[in-house]
């Protein structure tokens, strides 16, 4: 007999987020999607809306979350230039305080985590201080 797990998902209404919902919620797990909608949309997760085993909740992972859950996903981070670059701190703070936030929730619950962001902004900012004008970076 399978065993359904209670899933945290953060930066749940993202691209990659939604879709990792999604195949969750299909196997049948107990799935909370964490998103405060920076980057990420509503419309992402329409679908999953009335499903019994989907939960959708506006929050920031810079701010501690309390939950009991089986698995983390930390999704969330800005991931394409025009949204990192617009508010470069947020996305700072996102990616340290949220992995601090969510790893702190793991250690309580004793759940497993899958700690993911875009490295984008850090190789960006640290080409840029190394060799001003001569980084070899791949950039989209």
């Amino acid at each position: 007999t399978p065993t359904f797990k209670r899933i945290l998902v953060t930066g749940g209404a993202g691209f990659l987020g939604s879709n990792l919902c999604r195949r969750l919620v299909n196997e049948g797990n107990e799935v909370i999607c964490l998103d405060n909608f920076f980057t990420g949309s509503k419309l992402n997760v329409e679908d999953l809306m009335g499903k019994p085993n989907f939960e959708l909740i506006r929050h920031d992972v810079t701010e501690p979350f309390r939950a009991e859950v089986d698995q983390i996903y930390n999704l969330a981070c800005p991931a394409s230039p025009p949204h990192y670059q617009y508010n470069t701190i947020k996305t700072l703070k996102t990616s340290f305080l949220g992995a601090l936030n969510m790893l702190g929730l793991a250690k309580r619950c004793r759940a497993t985590i899958l700690q993911t962001s875009t490295s984008e902004p850090i190789v960006a900012d640290a080409c840029s201080l190394i060799r001003p004008g001569r980084c070899m970076a791949i950039r989209r």
